[in-house]
C-alpha cells in the first residue's frame, strides 16, 4: 500500500470517528445519558413541585422500623429530576406503603408523562385495599406536578416499600424541602 493511499485511509478513519462520536452525544448540551433518557420517556420532572408542605395523604402509616429514621441523613442514588442523584438528604418522614409507576395524560393539556415515579397507594382516589394490579386505570390524587391530581393514570409497575418524605440541596443548589417520594432502595448510608 502506497504512502498516499495509507495516509488517505488514516485520514477517512479519523473523520469516521469524529462524526460518530458527534453523532452519539445526540446534541444533550452537558445532560448525562441517565437525564437523557428521562426526557425521551416524557419523565422530565423539572416542572415538579420539588418542595412540598410537609402534609401526607389520610390512612398513611408511619414506617415501625424504617432503615433511615426520621432524622438521619441518606444520600438520594434516585434521578427523578435535575440535581437529585448524589444529594444527601435528611428524613423528614418513612412511611410504609406500595409505590406505583405511572403513566399519564395531565389534565393541563402537557404531554403523556410516562414511567413516574412514584404515587402512593395513598394518593389514588378509591383505591382499594390490595395493591392495585400492573395496567389497571387509576385516578391520581396527588399534585407533584402540574396536571397530576385527577389525572387518569395507568399503573406502570409497583413495589410494596418504605417511602421517605426528604429535605435536601440539590447538586445544582435548589433547596428542597418535604419532597415526596423517595424509596429505600432509593437511598444509600451517608459515607
Amino acid at each position: 500500500m502506497s504512502r498516499t493511499r495509507w495516509m488517505f485511509l488514516s485520514m477517512v478513519t479519523a473523520l469516521l470517528i469524529i462524526v460518530s462520536a458527534c453523532g452519539n452525544s445526540g446534541g444533550n448540551n452537558g445532560q448525562t445519558d441517565q437525564t437523557k433518557q428521562t426526557n425521551v420517556d416524557n419523565t422530565d420532572h423539572s416542572a415538579m413541585d420539588h418542595s412540598g408542605s410537609g402534609e401526607v395523604p389520610e390512612g398513611l402509616a408511619e414506617a415501625d422500623n424504617p432503615k433511615y429514621p426520621v432524622g438521619t441523613k441518606a444520600v438520594i442514588t434516585a434521578n427523578h429530576m435535575p440535581g437529585m442523584k448524589g444529594a444527601e438528604a435528611t428524613i423528614v418522614g418513612a412511611y410504609d406503603t406500595t409505590a406505583y409507576v405511572v403513566s399519564y395524560n395531565p389534565t393541563n393539556g402537557g404531554p403523556r408523562v410516562k414511567n413516574h415515579k412514584w404515587v402512593i397507594h395513598e394518593e389514588i382516589d378509591q383505591a382499594p385495599e390490595l395493591p392495585i394490579e400492573r395496567n389497571s386505570e387509576v385516578s391520581i390524587n396527588a399534585d407533584h406536578m402540574p396536571g397530576m391530581k385527577g389525572a387518569v393514570a395507568v399503573i406502570d409497575d409497583f413495589e410494596e416499600t418504605t417511602v421517605y418524605m426528604v429535605d435536601y440541596t440539590s447538586t445544582t443548589g435548589e433547596k428542597v424541602k418535604n419532597h415526596q417520594w423517595v424509596t429505600e432502595e432509593e437511598l444509600k448510608p451517608v459515607k
